[in-house]
C-alpha cells in the first residue's frame, strides 16, 4: 500500500501551493489533492485526468444553477448556449491564465519541452480538475463558491443575447432588429498554399454603406473577424 501513496511535498512545493490556494480563496485541508490537481498525464499515472472527468460535471452543473437562478425568463435553449460558451475549454484557459496556472502546472519532461504549460488545453483540464480537488476535499458549497469566484465577473456582464453566438449569427440579428437587409459576404482573395492558405473577405453592410474585410485562415474565420469588425460599427452608430 505505501507504494500507493503519493511522495511528500517539498517545503518550496508546499509553498507554492498554499500560494495558489491563496489565489483561489480556499484553505486545503489535503494540499495532495491540488498537488495531483496540476499533474498533467505526461508525468505518470498519479495524474488529474479522474479530477478532470468530475471537475467537467461540476462545473457544468454549478454554472446551470447559476444561470437558472440569474436569469429566471430565459429559455432552455439559451441558457444551454450561454453555459456551453462559460465552460468550453477557451474561456476555463483564459480562467486558467488569470490565475497564472501555467507557473503551478507539473508536466512531464517531454511536454516541458514543447512548452505544454502554455497550452490552452491542458490550462483548461487543471482548471476542471482543481474544481474537483475542492469538491473531494471540502465538498459541494466550498465547490461552489470556487466556481462562482472564477466566474464572478463574467456572471455580472453577461449577456445571454450576445453570449455563445458567433459575430455573423449576432451581426444578422442586429440588422434584422433594424428592419436593415441583411451582410453580403465576398472573398477578395486567397494566397498562399493549399496548406497555409490565407483568406480575405469583405462583409459589406449596407445600413452602413460599408465593406468591413479581413483575413483568416479559412473563410468562415475571416468572415467572423469580418462581421466582427461590423458589429462594433453598427453598435458605435446606435450608441
Amino acid at each position: 500500500m505505501a507504494a500507493n501513496n503519493p511522495p511528500k511535498l517539498d517545503l518550496e512545493r508546499t509553498a507554492k501551493l498554499n500560494q495558489l490556494s491563496k489565489k483561489l480563496g480556499y484553505q486545503y485541508q489535503d494540499l495532495q489533492l491540488l498537488q495531483r490537481a496540476l499533474t498533467h498525464r505526461s508525468v505518470g499515472s498519479r495524474n488529474n485526468e479522474r479530477l478532470e472527468f468530475l471537475g467537467d460535471s461540476l462545473v457544468n452543473y454549478i454554472i446551470a444553477d447559476a444561470l437558472f437562478h440569474q436569469f429566471s425568463k430565459l429559455p432552455e435553449g439559451d441558457m444551454s448556449r450561454v453555459r456551453a460558451h462559460l465552460v468550453k475549454g477557451d474561456t476555463l484557459a483564459v480562467i486558467g491564465r488569470e490565475y497564472e496556472l501555467s507557473d503551478y502546472l507539473v508536466l512531464g519532461p517531454g511536454e516541458l519541452k514543447s512548452g505544454g504549460f502554455r497550452r490552452d488545453s491542458i490550462i483548461a483540464d487543471a482548471v476542471e480538475a482543481i474544481i474537483a480537488s475542492v469538491y473531494e476535499d471540502g465538498g459541494l458549497e466550498p465547490t461552489r463558491e470556487l466556481v462562482h469566484r472564477l466566474y464572478e465577473k463574467r456572471l455580472q456582464e453577461l449577456d445571454p443575447k450576445k453570449v455563445g453566438k458567433d459575430p455573423k449569427t449576432r451581426l444578422q440579428e442586429m440588422l434584422q432588429a433594424l428592419n436593415s437587409s441583411l451582410p453580403q459576404y465576398s472573398i477578395i482573395s486567397v494566397n498562399g498554399a493549399a496548406h497555409a492558405q490565407e483568406f480575405t473577405v469583405s462583409c459589406y453592410v449596407e445600413k452602413l454603406n460599408t465593406k468591413f474585410e479581413a483575413t483568416a485562415s479559412s473563410r468562415r474565420k475571416a468572415e467572423q473577424k469580418a462581421a466582427d469588425t461590423a458589429i462594433q460599427a453598427l453598435e458605435e452608430q446606435q450608441s
